[in-house]
């Protein structure tokens, strides 16, 4: 297995952190005993409310009046600035605020001994592993949260998996793959977006496999990635995939996470003639690929960067120019829960949500909640079987995990205009549960 050396610095770093956790408190990787929320307050004059059934929690929530209740603490360091914040902020942030005030608007989490408030405690890595190690460190030791909401990116997920082990935190995480080998090491490391051979397998591979088929591209594909550990478990499966059903990788070539300027790949990349452009990207270098291909007057029938598209600040950028362009996850238009969840996040924050993972990180919400209240009490463990066995009423339908990671999800979006004009990012992968046919050949740059 290829490992790159900031997976290496980063892995490195966090075992040296667990060590330190282990050697300052119990040297066991059991739960440490859970503690005691704090009480607080309600607003005087509430009254109390019926606990939300699980058919409400996947539905618009509305207002409860509650008695004086407590506090649960939820603790999440996050990308707050440095080069992930951009994207940590449309789906982590913006999506577990808008979770906080729907449960709290609804009366709270109820637990066994009487309604807990969420409160969610929110410290910034800076973009970085090391700096997320110790702002988990501090959340678990000194501001002892309740639970944790795990970070924004594969590599800094990785890189806090054993301290959330260590002290018996559940990381019931989104922005980042857990491989089987994840899974055996840590057994409550949970991903609700899926395994990267899904994606690569079921997503890229018979896509462009069901386009062959209708005669719509040929078998040159051309596969730049980042040097990130999202992209090189992603290449992993990918490579193989494509071969086996036939594939030629004509530009098969990674690039450093901080490049700026991706007209040399792009030249190399026309050079060679590929009916698919397949970047594994993620959203900075996703953002240079448009105006790189545009500058050199090259428009691939398919064009896809993995990690990028979803966000509407892709759009916000390229406008007209995002027409056609495909990417990771997609929504079905046609399912009325998700459009009310992008309708009301928009209307929270004002902007729009990450068309890959924002529901997904609701959803992850709720089946949290749902864990919560099926225990009945602040016990890790136990709610961490729960989320790992259990199967939760969300926005998407009953949600459960196999082996670790949540399989249902959409796999590829891409932009194509409705008919009222506008563009919507549609999923158009797996064909089973597709919103709409792919739009291939890719219309021409607007400008």
């Amino acid at each position: 297995m290829r490992v790159s050396r900031r997976r290496f610095l980063v892995t490195a770093a966090a075992l040296g952190a667990s060590a330190l956790l282990a050697a300052c408190g119990p040297g066991q990787a059991t739960p440490t005993p859970a503690p005691q929320p704090t009480p607080t307050t309600a607003p005087p004059g509430q009254q109390p409310a019926a606990t939300p059934t699980p058919a409400a929690a996947a539905t618009t929530p509305t207002v409860a009046a509650t008695q004086p209740t407590k506090t649960l603490r939820f603790g999440c360091a996050v990308s707050l600035s440095g080069i992930f914040a951009a994207g940590a902020q449309a789906t982590i942030v913006n999506c577990y605020k808008l979770w906080q005030k729907d449960v709290n608007d609804a009366g709270g989490i109820q637990l066994s001994d009487g309604r807990y408030m969420v409160d969610i405690i929110w410290a910034d890595d800076q973009s970085n592993p090391e700096e997320c190690i110790r702002q988990v460190q501090r959340l678990i030791t000194q501001e002892k949260v309740d639970f944790l909401i795990p970070p924004y990116s594969t590599g800094i997920n990785h890189a806090v998996a054993p301290i959330f082990h260590q002290n018996g935190y559940p990381q019931a995480a989104v922005a980042t793959w857990v491989t089987e080998e994840d899974a055996r090491r840590f057994p409550y490391f949970f991903s609700f977006l899926g395994r990267p051979e899904q994606y690569a397998e079921q997503g890229i591979v018979e896509l462009l496999k069901y386009l062959n088929g209708q005669g719509k591209v040929g078998k040159r594909v051309a596969m730049p990635y980042v040097d990130a550990e999202f992209a090189l478990d992603f290449v992993k499966p990918l490579r193989p995939a494509l071969q086996a059903a036939g594939f030629e990788i004509v530009y098969d070539q990674g690039y450093p996470m901080e490049i700026s300027d991706m007209q040399s790949i792009i030249t190399e990349i026309m050079r060679l003639n590929p009916d698919a452009v397949v970047a594994i990207s993620y959203p900075n270098d996703s953002m240079l690929y448009v105006p790189a291909m545009k500058v050199l007057g090259y428009n691939p029938t398919v064009f896809f960067a993995a990690n990028g598209p979803n966000y509407t600040f892709f759009i916000g950028t390229y406008g007209e120019d995002a027409e056609g362009v495909m990417g990771l996850g997609g929504i079905d238009v046609r399912n009325r829960q998700i459009v009310d969840f992008y309708n009301r996040y928009r209307d929270f924050t004002g902007q729009e949500a990450d068309r890959w993972g924002g529901h997904v990180y609701y959803i992850v919400g709720q089946a949290i909640q749902q864990a919560f209240e099926r225990v009945g009490k602040v016990d890790r463990k136990a709610i961490g079987e729960e989320l790992k066995n259990g199967t939760f009423d969300t926005i998407m339908g009953p949600v459960k995990l196999t082996g670790n990671a949540f399989l249902g999800n959409w796999l590829i979006g891409q932009w194509q205009r409705q008919p009222d004009g506008k563009l919507e990012y549609v999923a158009i992968m797996p064909r089973d549960r597709a919103a709409a046919e792919p739009l291939v050949p890719k219309p021409n740059w607007k400008g």
